[in-house]
């Protein structure tokens, strides 16, 4: 059971990072904008950030779908998803009032605050999904279970090597 849980947490961490990578990818200048309008980072790496952020996301999707590095590619989901979290919270504690950037640049909402609550707690479900794939990251229908196959123990110590999950 708990490796089809760590599909479920795969597949919704995955399917979430590409469908906001591909909402970013037709406006780079306002995913620039949109990560300026927290007034976090230093002015001089915000347009890094701001144009290599989708292909990140997506890479990361990619690769949970696929079950491809699932632990490597949860701990760095999990840590985008620390600074999201971080960097709404600190936009919400300024009382800015910006759209989050998390599926593309649209205008601000019409209740920020109210919408800082649900995104915070999209990206602590989000988190929690990540951090079920770093204790667990075995799942079924998973690339790393061809490319990294799990020997089963037997009874008296040796390896069973035939034993691969798919």
């Amino acid at each position: 059971m708990r490796q089809w849980v760590g599909v479920l947490a795969r597949l919704i961490v995955g399917v979430v990072n590409i469908v906001a990578a591909l909402s970013k990818f037709p406006d780079p200048a306002g995913n620039v904008r949109q990560v300026r309008a927290f007034q976090i980072l230093p002015e001089s790496i915000v347009p890094t950030v701001g144009h290599a952020l989708p292909t990140v996301e997506l890479v990361i999707g990619a690769a949970l779908l696929l079950g491809l590095l699932t632990r490597a590619f949860a701990i760095l989901a999990a840590l985008f998803f620390i600074a999201f979290i971080i960097g709404i919270s600190a936009a919400w504690a300024r009382g800015l009032e910006i759209n989050c950037g998390c599926f593309g640049s649209h205008g601000v909402p019409a209740n920020p605050q109210r919408q800082y609550a649900i995104d915070i707690a999209r990206d602590v479900g989000l988190l929690i999904c990540c951090a079920w794939l770093i204790v667990w990251p075995r799942t079924r229908l998973a690339l790393d279970n061809l490319l990294f196959p799990h020997h089963e123990r037997l009874a008296d110590g040796e390896q069973d090597k035939s034993a691969v999950e798919v």
